[in-house]
């Protein structure tokens, strides 16, 4: 039996607190050249595509602008569509918010960057959780958890109808949309996009199963992300789809060194790079529910019991855990059992790296992965910007190549022909799975 392929992606670095903007090597996030960099150094590693996050408002915590991991965020469809004109071969994905996009506008958006890129176009489609961020828009507020999911798939199918119409008459009408009108875009390389989804709910893994083409996912250790794997193949047979019908990349941090002794003494540093004590403190206080300033980040943790029944004090972050009360406790077993700090517990909980050791070694475990279906490849995201992919591609793929796990060029022109995915499929097939798994679920 022939080894299962590895695919790589990157994730640009910084809209997210790994990124170490301390490092004098680190640069800007919203300087072009910064972007250009990124993917042309992930085209030479032959990486499926670049992924680009986006945030429609800049987080907040107490009441103020948090700095401590990013500001400034460009438009995201933007920023792919300048990178296309200086690559030839990497795919773009864009997260979109389908709560506070339109069908028709983002439709043509994505249409024309799958155009203009020759059909290296896709879509991370998220449902927008907090009436924070809808402050930025007309109608403000936001969606029940139920409606979100609904409205996007009813975009999703709207979409979809507007990329097959090939320039021509559309006409959609559900819970959420009523439009009609004339595409103005002929059909592109791709017709759809590539379609990503995010969500790690039972009804984020459906979703993606229903809809998606791929999965960006936070599951990065091997016995979880057997687990993932199994579950999202259970689920799309539901929905008639094999498992080659969709992909799983898990997001994935990384530290090379020399020697294993070296990476692990390296990955320590960086992670105490990348939690500076306002850092940790600010962690501490989305837990704790309160102010948490006056206490020394190198001490120990606050004496003060929490306050549980307190709104965030961060504004336009994913809150994913839902009751602070167990974490709460379990962090302070962990910091009387090891003897730790404030700053050395964050570091315990959010700073391990997915994989720590020499080029060999990583390429070994990602191998390791991929051939025990944990996953069908890694979206990287480096702690330096721009240039922290640069000595994984010097360095950890010619070690996957000499495994006779990673491609020596790209096979094809689009994206969807990369990532080794099926050519897309009518809307109206879409439609028709959900359909069935529906009836099917009621039934049962």
């Amino acid at each position: 039996m022939s080894q299962r392929q590895v695919h790589l992606a990157a994730h640009f670095p910084g809209v997210n607190n790994t990124t170490v903007w301390s490092d004098p090597k680190s640069g800007s996030n919203i300087d072009f050249s910064s972007f250009k960099h990124f993917s042309r150094t992930a085209e030479r590693g032959l990486f499926d595509f670049v992924f680009l996050a986006e945030g429609l408002r800049l987080r907040e915590h107490k009441g103020k602008v948090f700095d401590l991991d990013t500001v400034g965020r460009p438009e995201t469809v933007t920023v792919l569509s300048a990178l296309a004109a200086v690559t030839e071969h990497i795919g773009f994905a864009g997260t979109l918010s389908a709560t506070f996009n339109e069908p028709y506008d983002l439709a043509r958006k994505l249409a024309t960057l799958d155009h203009v890129s020759g059909g290296r176009a896709a879509w991370n489609v998220v449902t927008t959780n907090d009436a924070f961020t809808g402050e930025n828009f007309r109608r403000g507020g936001y969606l029940d958890y139920a409606d979100r999911y609904r409205r996007a798939v009813d975009f999703i199918s709207a979409a979809r109808q507007m990329w097959e119409s090939d320039a021509g008459p559309f006409e959609f009408s559900s819970e959420f949309f009523d439009i009609a009108g004339r595409f103005p875009v002929h059909k592109t390389p791709q017709t759809h996009p590539v379609l990503f989804q995010a969500g790690d709910s039972p009804t984020g893994r459906d979703f993606a199963c229903a809809n998606a083409d791929a999965i960006f996912t936070r599951h990065s250790g091997l016995e979880g992300g057997q687990e993932f794997y199994a579950d999202i193949s259970d689920r799309l047979a539901r929905f008639g789809r094999s498992k080659d019908d969709l992909s799983i990349y898990p997001g994935v941090t990384y530290i090379i060194g020399d020697t294993h002794e070296d990476a692990v003494e390296r990955s320590r540093q960086v992670a105490f790079q990348q939690v500076s004590g306002p850092g940790a403190i600010a962690f501490l206080e989305r837990q704790w529910g309160k102010d948490l300033s006056a206490y020394d980040p190198d001490g120990p943790l606050p004496d003060i019991e929490p306050d549980f029944e307190s709104e965030s004090l961060t504004q336009g972050r994913v809150r994913r855990v839902k009751d602070p009360r167990p974490v709460v406790e379990e962090w302070r077993r962990l910091a009387r059992d090891k003897n730790l700090s404030i700053r050395e517990l964050v570091v315990e909980v959010s700073g391990q790296h997915s994989f720590v050791g020499t080029p060999a070694e990583i390429a070994g475990q990602m191998d390791l992965y991929v051939q025990e279906r944990a996953a069908d490849g890694f979206i990287l995201i480096p702690h330096l910007t721009p240039g922290g992919l640069d000595e994984f591609v010097d360095r950890v793929v010619p070690e996957l190549r000499s495994r006779g796990v990673y491609r020596d060029g790209y096979p094809g022109r689009t994206l969807r022909k990369n990532m080794g995915l099926p050519d897309y499929r009518p809307e109206k097939e879409w439609a028709a799975s959900r359909e069935r798994a529906d009836e099917s679920r009621e039934e049962n």
